[in-house]
């Protein structure tokens, strides 16, 4: 996967391996190791509630991502729509 600033995929929309829009970048866990930095999740705040109950915000972990480009796609998921209280 090539490398991108935090500030290139913020805004990016996502798209679940279904082909469903979950929303968008918000946000980034970042991680700061002693000889690196890492992306660890991203976080996209008030998906659609038919894919997670009453648009609780998520955090996505970075390996679930299958590519970056105009938009993340997904290579997985969880069955939605995810509970609220899981």
């Amino acid at each position: 996967m090539v490398d991108y600033y935090v500030s290139e995929i913020r805004g990016l929309p996502v798209i679940l391996p279904d082909g469903r829009v979950i929303g968008t970048v918000n946000d980034t866990i970042v991680i700061i190791g002693e000889d690196s930095i890492k992306c660890s999740h991203i976080f996209v705040a008030n998906p659609p509630d038919e894919i997670v109950e009453d648009g609780i915000h998520v955090s996505i972990p970075w390996h679930w991502i299958r590519s970056i480009g105009d938009v993340i796609v997904l290579r997985w998921f969880p069955p939605t729509p995810i509970p609220r209280d899981l």
